[in-house]
Formats: structure tokens, C-alpha cells, sequence
């Protein structure tokens, strides 16, 4: 009997010592978490339970379990590379069926989906159409980046915010006329953009006319878009009319070339907003001047917010959400059954798996261009190495003592 209680014992410090290689083995592996060997005693139960004066019959090893501790986020110059800070796991479609994993090094395959080194899909929740900011929380969907330029957005408004010299005098040199200097005060220019996405010059030439009075010229690429705008300020150099600030000019047809002739883009209509505009001071000033149109865009980026949004960016300075990262957790996570490659899948020991937004509820956040280290403590495994080592070796020597009191009792005689 001692020989079967010593050979599990054996078994045991062997199956301890695999636990502490494969962990050794893996301290470089991104998203491992380590695992621990959790054994239990063994007694022979008879029917009638076990007698007071019974001896146990050894070691087995009752689980290896997962810990699923945090590991230390190390930064990389992968803008694809996330990392978890916190409780939940990536959710990938591997093929048509769905796991789960904290290894967060991803890449784009030949479609553009964003892929693991297994080629398992990242999962996302998808923008709701016509409401960049919201995600659909009911749907998944397999990540993929955009491959088409960001198309053009023609020019609407203009915010325009000057500062007029109040002691500017009327010009001598009448009509305006923009080739003339002498004719106009200042004028300030600004890039709009038509329904195709082509640039164009919009120019205000501003004439003092008399007291607190100015007229706005403006035109794009040359051409005259409307008439004269008047402008009235009161004493304090507030803008009084027109109303509100607002000048909406006629529609502009957009032209191109030498000779300009119309190039196919829509008639450019926009609204000028100068409430911003002030007369005061000694001195022309461009405060703000800023346009919402922009020019088509080609992708040079892939960003991931904390709250796991992912959006790509244009060479036009726009950025579009293509999906929010789906975080997973599960009320036992050592209940995951290990697929390898640092996957795992549910199983009912696991619970369902509750899906959720990063940094929402117990989720983690998301940490873009970085990526989460193996858990496993070194030094702790070497020693816990030794300590198997140890266990092995008193184990052999009790199958040797008891061999040595065998041998004895046969040789009586």
C-alpha cells in the first residue's frame, strides 16, 4: 500500500512540475494567464463512510486552474494592439464560432477584417446609421476597416470673427473693386469646398461706408456672390444687423480652370455668420474663421478610444466610428475551457457570457498600441519549481524506504 501512496504523490509533483514548465513556457506569451495546481487527498469510502481510524490513500490532482490576474500592460507601435486594464475578455468569431481571449495583438488580413495571428475575427458593436456617437449593443459584427476615400462634405457655413478698426476712414477710391487696394479697408480669405469635394477661395473685402457703417464684399474664385452686404455696429462695436450676424449668399455655381467653366458640382450655397465680428480698436484682426466643409480623404489611420471605439482616419482631418470593441465577462471564469492560443469558450461551469461596452459597468478599459503581458510572477514558479522538485524526490524515497522494509521482511526467516 505505501508503494500506491508514494506513486501518486510521484504523480502529483510530476503534474506540478508540467504546471510550473508550461507557465515558465509561456512568460512571454501575450494574454497568458498561469495556472495553478490544486490537489486533494484521497480516501477508500465504503459503503458506510470512511472509519475513524482510516488512512488515506494518497494525492490527486483535482483542477488546474486559471488565475486571472491582471498582467502588465506593455506599450507597442501597433495602433491595431489593445490591451484589457481590467475584468472581461475580446470576443472573436474563430470560423463561425465564437471565443474568447485577453490577447489583444491584432492585424489586418487580405479583406481588411481585423484579425488575431489565428485569423479569428475581432467582434464589434456597429455604429447606428445617422448617429456616429451610438452603437447597436444587440448586434455583433466581425471588425473591418474602411478601404474607400472619406468622401467630400460641401461648405454650409462659414464663422467668420474680426475685429474692424474703428478709426478706419472711408476709402476715396470709388467703386470697389477688388483688383483696386485704394477701393477697399482689409479683406480676409477662406478654403471652401464644393458638393465634389474641390477647394475654392472665398474672399471678403470690407469697405468703411460712414459711422459705425461697413459693407461686406465677398467673392470665391473672382467671381461676385451677391451684392453688397451692409454691415451696422452701435457705439459699443456690437454687430447690430444684420440680424444675429447672418448673411446667406445666393447660390454660387462652382467653376474650374482657364477659362472657368462649371465643373458638374452642385450650386454652392453658404451661410455667413459674422456675429462673432466686432468694430473696435485701431487695428484689422482675424480672430476665427473656420468653414464645415472638407475635401475627400484618404485613410492614413486607425485609432481606439478607452471606451474601445474604433474609427479611421482621413487625410481630410475627418474620423469615422466603424465599430465599438465588444468586452465579455463571465461570473466564473475558471470555469473557461482552454481552446489553446490563448483562447478560451464557455462553458456552463463559466455562466453565460455577459457582453457589455468597455469602461461600463465592471468592464475594463481598452489601452490602444499596447498589449498585456503573461501574469506569470518568474520567481515564483522557480521556486514553486523546487518545491515540486522536493516533493518528487521525498516521494522516491518513501518508495525506496518501503522496498527497504519489504526486502526485510521476506529475507526473515
Amino acid at each position: 500500500m505505501p508503494f500506491r501512496v508514494a506513486l501518486s504523490g510521484l504523480n502529483a509533483a510530476g503534474q506540478d512540475l508540467r504546471i510550473t514548465a508550461n507557465n515558465i513556457a509561456n512568460v512571454n506569451t501575450t494574454g497568458f494567464k498561469r495556472a495553478r495546481a490544486e490537489f486533494g487527498d484521497v480516501f477508500a469510502v465504503s459503503a458506510f463512510g470512511v472509519a475513524n481510524n482510516a488512512i488515506g490513500s494518497g494525492v490527486a490532482l483535482n483542477r488546474v486552474s486559471q488565475q486571472f490576474t491582471q498582467g502588465n500592460v506593455d506599450f507597442t507601435q501597433n495602433s491595431l494592439d489593445m490591451a484589457i486594464s481590467g475584468d472581461g475578455f475580446f470576443t472573436l468569431n474563430d470560423n463561425g464560432s465564437t471565443v474568447y481571449s485577453r490577447a489583444g495583438a491584432f492585424g489586418v488580413d487580405r479583406e481588411g477584417f481585423v484579425v488575431n495571428a489565428g485569423g479569428a475575427r475581432l467582434q464589434v458593436f456597429p455604429p447606428v446609421a445617422g448617429l456616429p456617437d451610438r452603437f447597436d449593443g444587440g448586434r455583433l459584427t466581425d471588425l473591418q476597416l474602411a478601404t474607400t476615400d472619406s468622401a467630400p462634405s460641401a461648405t454650409t457655413s462659414a464663422q467668420i470673427g474680426l475685429t474692424l478698426p474703428a478709426n478706419a476712414t472711408v476709402p476715396t477710391i470709388t467703386p470697389f473693386s477688388p483688383t483696386e487696394p485704394r477701393s477697399y479697408n482689409h479683406s480676409t480669405s477662406v478654403t471652401v469646398f464644393d458638393s465634389l469635394g474641390t477647394s475654392h477661395v472665398q474672399t471678403m473685402y470690407f469697405v468703411k461706408t460712414g459711422t459705425n457703417q461697413w459693407n461686406a464684399h465677398t467673392y470665391i474664385d473672382g467671381a461676385a456672390v451677391g451684392g453688397a452686404q451692409a454691415l451696422t455696429f452701435d457705439s459699443q462695436g456690437v454687430l447690430t444687423a444684420p440680424a444675429n450676424g447672418l448673411i446667406t449668399l445666393p447660390p454660387h455655381t462652382p467653376t474650374s480652370g482657364t477659362p472657368p467653366v462649371a465643373n458638374g458640382a452642385a450650386p454652392m450655397v453658404i451661410a455667413l455668420n459674422l456675429s462673432a465680428t466686432t468694430q473696435r480698436g485701431e487695428r484689422f484682426g482675424v480672430n476665427s474663421l473656420t468653414q464645415d466643409g472638407y475635401a475627400t480623404g484618404r485613410l492614413v489611420g486607425v485609432s481606439v478610444s478607452p471606451e474601445g471605439v474604433v474609427a479611421a482616419r482621413y487625410t481630410n482631418g475627418q474620423s469615422t466610428p466603424l465599430g465599438q470593441v465588444v468586452m465579455t465577462r463571465f461570473a466564473n471564469p475558471q470555469g473557461l475551457q482552454q481552446l489553446g492560443d490563448t483562447s478560451f469558450s464557455e462553458t456552463t461551469e463559466s455562466g453565460e457570457a455577459v457582453r457589455g461596452e468597455p469602461g461600463t459597468s465592471s468592464f475594463g478599459v481598452i489601452q490602444a498600441g499596447a498589449l498585456e503581458a503573461s501574469n506569470v510572477d518568474l520567481t515564483a514558479e522557480l521556486v514553486n519549481m523546487i518545491t515540486a522538485q522536493r516533493n518528487f524526490q521525498a516521494n522516491a524515497q518513501m518508495i525506496s524506504t518501503s522496498d527497504q522494509i519489504q526486502q526485510t521482511i521476506i529475507n526473515i526467516r
